[in-house]
């Protein structure tokens, strides 16, 4: 695929499988990227999406990189959250709460229903593994986008 310039506001994201043989997960390519950008993903560099096989399948995971200044949009997740940093440094935010540094090797979870963003800082790329499971079929409800005001802060 292409090297394709992000863009400046969101940069880029790109996803992995996990455990694609023990998950029995495969790839499928692109087609989701309309639903990714309609929730605050630039969309440029996402590769390979994931999809369940077996319907039976709740736990959901992705190794996931944010190029420095990306960032999800406000989100909550019906039963949770957990992110384990594999690389660089980030940020997350809990809403109402300030923004705080996460790093190579924290775990952080998110409880079920707390609004909250993530992504890299401002110079320098994240990457983290993201687990959430599903209830019925849905694993976020995506919200507002990032504020340029919110992310600097």
């Amino acid at each position: 695929m292409a090297d394709r310039k992000p863009l400046a506001r969101y940069g880029a994201v790109r996803a992995r499988s996990l455990a694609a043989c023990s998950a029995e997960l495969h790839h499928h390519s692109g087609r989701d990227h309309c639903a990714l950008r309609a929730k605050g993903y630039d969309t440029t560099k996402i590769p390979v999406l994931l999809e369940r096989k077996k319907q039976w399948i709740r736990t959901v995971g992705a190794s996931v990189t944010f190029e420095p200044g990306a960032r999800t949009a406000w989100h909550t997740h019906p039963l949770g959250q957990t992110l384990i940093v594999t690389s660089g440094l980030g940020w997350v935010q809990r809403w109402g709460e300030p923004k705080e540094e996460i790093r190579q090797g924290d775990v952080i979870w998110f409880p079920p229903g707390e609004k909250h963003w993530h992504g890299a800082a401002a110079t320098t790329a994240m990457t983290h593994i993201a687990i959430v499971e599903q209830l019925n079929g849905k694993s976020a409800d995506w919200m507002e986008k990032v504020s340029d005001d919110q992310y600097g802060a």
